[in-house]
């Protein structure tokens, strides 16, 4: 029966992986993407949740049309604000290819409003701002992911102890 059961499993994953061979990652909760003048511009951070004084990483991506066409270059520059004012400007840099990682230390805790400036692209040359939020670590993060962790954890172990004992009962008949 055990043996029944091991091929039974292996058949249904094989299966499940022949059938849902297109994964897509999960967006990073400090990301966003903006759509104009017929480029659409990513941007995310990683960590996902950058820490106050310490090292993290913008990432932009730039594309071009509703099909998603990679850029083969552009300029761009980033300005940040904190409480309406501007506090940091990342100047526009000529970037080869449709990425653009960069280095970036958060100094205030919150929430940041950071334009980023496309330049001279599309028809009419001109810059192009895209507008994101982009927040920094708080001491309710750490508290955030422990509640959800627990949560699933808890999900998970009620629908084993409901379920698992019919399965098993089921199995012995």
């Amino acid at each position: 029966m055990a043996q029944k059961r091991s091929i039974l499993l292996f058949s249904i994953l094989m299966l499940s992986s022949i059938v849902f061979s297109d994964v897509y990652a999960h967006s990073m909760f400090n990301s966003a993407e903006k759509f104009e003048a017929g480029y659409r511009v990513q941007v995310a951070t990683a960590p996902e949740f950058p820490q106050i004084g310490e090292l993290s990483q913008f990432r932009i991506r730039v594309t071009e049309g509703f099909d998603y066409n990679e850029v083969d270059r552009f300029t761009m520059g980033v300005r940040v604000f904190f409480n309406g004012q501007q506090v940091d400007t990342i100047p526009p840099k000529d970037i080869k290819g449709s990425h653009w990682d960069f280095d970036y230390i958060w100094r205030t805790q919150g929430n940041h409003i950071v334009l980023v400036d496309l330049y001279d692209m599309g028809e009419n040359k001109g810059i192009h701002t895209f507008t994101f939020n982009m927040g920094t670590q708080s001491p309710f993060g750490t508290i955030f992911f422990a509640a959800i962790i627990v949560g699933a954890l808890t999900l998970t172990g009620v629908v084993v102890y409901v379920y698992m004992p019919q399965v098993f009962k089921k199995s012995k008949v």
